[in-house]
């Protein structure tokens, strides 16, 4: 039940009408007994400032933020943590004691995918990570913090933005190796044991295409995490489950990076299973949760 006390939390973005974070938060929140209501903001990149003071003024409890706002929103907000500040991005916005506070959960969420999704308590020594773009830069902050990921291979289709990417955040060159992902690049992939598609490609509605120009560098034992979840098996994921790699959706990284934010801005964990089965029937796909129909 809305009421007077009900706070407000969001995601702001342009398009985010195929959002399945409203579907998500709810469902945690009903099943938590919040007084708290999620719901999807269109905001135009001219809108961002006002939609921000706007946050303030009607003492919003908290924002997501999404394409093409994360980079944007910064130099709106009164504190950003560490680790949006070190990743360059922020996608959740917290709303305490009137002070505007960036975080960045993403890092969280692809790590936390790749050990309860992907079985990976340790991650490979070599990974490939395909991309340059905003989520590309949160999973490359991640996988520098393990001291166990040696060679990170980044490729991506525009050599310059890789070869940017791998600057920013690795400017001694020591682990990151820049390059571009093309045919030339499959030895790159066969080395890792971890590949990890940053990219949009494959995503709804061109499901039929996949960022590798030559499915043949994967292989048994290899992980393949790709964070695009509609559809929710990607041609990628195809091609992985094919060639004997472990595929790993991106379904996994959405719920526990939404349910990082869900906890800042809460104080409560969320139940995470039921924010990826609410996603799932979003998706078109039967929840895990709720018993077949007869």
């Amino acid at each position: 039940m809305i009421s007077g006390k009900t706070r407000v939390l969001g995601i702001i973005g342009h398009p985010v009408e195929h959002t399945s974070s409203p579907a998500m938060h709810n469902a945690a929140i009903a099943a938590l007994g919040l007084e708290y209501v999620y719901t999807a903001f269109p905001v135009r990149p001219e809108e961002l400032g006002p939609a921000i003071a706007g946050m303030r003024a009607l003492n919003f409890r908290g924002l997501n933020v999404t394409v093409p706002h994360k980079v944007g929103v910064m130099a709106l907000l009164d504190e950003i943590s560490p680790e949006a500040r070190a990743i360059g991005a922020v996608n959740t916005i917290d709303h305490r004691e009137g002070r505007l506070i960036g975080h960045n959960t993403d890092a969280y969420g692809v790590m936390q995918s790749l050990r309860l999704d992907g079985g990976l308590e340790t991650l490979p020594s070599r990974v490939a990570l395909l991309g340059a773009g905003g989520a590309a830069r949160a999973i490359l902050y991640a996988l520098l913090q393990r001291p166990e990921v040696e060679h990170i291979a980044l490729l991506n289709r525009t050599a310059e933005k890789a070869a940017a990417l791998a600057a920013s955040l690795d400017p001694e060159g020591k682990r990151v190796q820049p390059g571009v992902l093309d045919a030339s690049s499959g030895e790159q992939v066969a080395a890792a044991g971890l590949l990890i598609n940053s990219t949009s490609i494959g995503m709804h509605p061109h499901p039929d295409a996949s960022p590798l120009p030559n499915p043949a560098c994967l292989h048994t034992g290899m992980v393949v995490l790709d964070i695009v979840y509609n559809p929710l098996e990607t041609l990628l994921l195809r091609q992985a489950r094919q060639a004997g790699a472990r595929p790993v959706d991106g379904l996994g990284m959405l719920a526990r990076q939404g349910a990082r934010a869900f906890a800042i801005w809460t104080g409560v964990e969320p139940p995470v299973e039921v924010m990826r089965a609410a996603a799932l029937e979003r998706l078109g796909k039967p929840s895990p949760l709720k018993p077949a129909a007869n």
